[in-house]
């Protein structure tokens, strides 16, 4: 299946997947939000590790005991980042923004569905001869460079793993006709989240995306053109 203008149908996806924030009240029916997972789960996964789990919120108890949480984090996050429109970005249209950012925190207990991606990076295995191999590879700069970035090169190995399948889902929740949006305000209070959410500690999670039918209409995107973000060969 192509668009009109011959490209794959894809890309119409992709150019009209909007954050979508005001939310109707209707339920998402079960084999919608496991199709949601199942396009997780075909996505790419750093090392084809595999270790990511899913939470799926819909019990109307568990969102309540939710919303208080995530009215803390966005009034954090409209407090400080927020506060500013990012450079570039119509005031209006920011302006129009943080009023959807609003109007779902004001109705969070209301959403029909939750899905907060998980991910515990396995122990590595290594040995005494892969380990010599690697610091031979790599030298003396860049083994003090490892060093230096261990804790940064651990997030990013574990981001991804778990956010190819997180981009899958809200394309798979676009073609589904969902509103779906991702948001990580909740690692602001993380622990508070996973006490009420049962999550183990040594569990990470990477995202809380609320999903629901849409109040308004998919739309166009509005980013920046290719021309100003593209590097040929070099920076």
């Amino acid at each position: 299946m192509t668009s009109d203008a011959g490209a794959p149908a894809l890309f119409d996806t992709m150019s009209t997947m909007r954050a979508m924030r005001r939310l109707k009240t209707d339920p998402v029916p079960d084999e919608l939000l496991e199709q949601l997972v199942q396009a997780a789960v075909w996505g790419p996964s750093g090392g084809n590790m595999q270790a990511f789990q899913y939470v799926v919120v819909t019990d109307r108890q568990v969102m309540a005991e939710l919303a208080p949480l995530w009215e803390r984090c966005v009034d954090a996050y409209l407090a400080t980042t927020g506060k500013f429109a990012p450079e570039g970005m119509d005031e209006a249209a920011y302006g129009r923004m943080v009023a959807a950012i609003r109007y779902q925190r004001d109705h969070f207990a209301d959403t029909p569905a939750l899905v907060i991606p998980c991910y515990q990076f396995p122990e590595p295995r290594l040995d005494e001869e892969g380990l010599a191999a690697s610091a031979a590879a790599l030298g003396a700069e860049g083994l003090a460079h490892m060093a230096s970035t261990q804790e940064r090169f651990q997030t990013l190995a574990e981001g991804s793993c778990v956010y190819p399948g997180v981009q899958n889902m809200l394309l798979a929740a676009r073609g589904l006709g969902l509103a779906a949006n991702v948001t990580i305000w909740h690692l602001m209070l993380e622990g508070e989240w996973k006490k009420v959410l049962g999550i183990p500690d040594g569990m990470n999670t990477f995202a809380v995306i609320p999903v629901g039918w849409p109040m308004g209409k998919f739309g166009p995107v509005s980013r920046k053109p290719v021309s100003e973000v593209l590097h040929r060969d070099r920076w």
